[in-house]
């Protein structure tokens, strides 16, 4: 089994934060191997809607990665890459918890799928 991670840079140079999921077996299933991509917040601001969303992109594009190639071409992608891919971005985006990015998050899932991978809802929104 192996697991898929995005890492990505926090703001201000605070500690870099991860989140793992598990995407499937391989081959030689006594071995463990982690994907882990940097994504950085350099240059951005993320008080600011269009950084954010910049950042968003970021965070989708490394979870793509993660779970199909993983920047390597020996490693086998994940069994379903779609749950990979929503696991990898909203772990990423629990991690984060940066309101505004949770927002951008919602735009483009529900409540539930938020909820379903720990995501916490700024209470406003859950209102809504």
């Amino acid at each position: 089994m192996y697991s898929k991670t995005i890492v990505f840079g926090a703001v201000a140079g605070a500690a870099a934060i991860a989140c793992s999921l598990f995407a499937g077996n391989v081959a030689a299933k006594d071995y463990k191997v982690t994907v882990a991509i940097h994504v950085s917040t350099k240059g951005l601001d993320l008080s600011q809607p269009a950084d954010v969303q910049t950042f968003y992109t970021r965070l989708k594009n490394a979870a793509w990665v993660a779970c199909t190639r993983g920047n390597r071409a020996d490693l086998v992608p994940a069994d379903n890459v779609p749950a990979c891919y929503e696991k990898a971005l909203g772990g990423a985006i629990r991690s984060a918890s940066v309101p505004m990015l949770t927002q951008v998050y919602l735009a483009n899932h529900t409540l539930q799928q938020a909820v379903a991978l720990g995501i916490t809802v700024p209470a406003q929104i859950a209102a809504k």
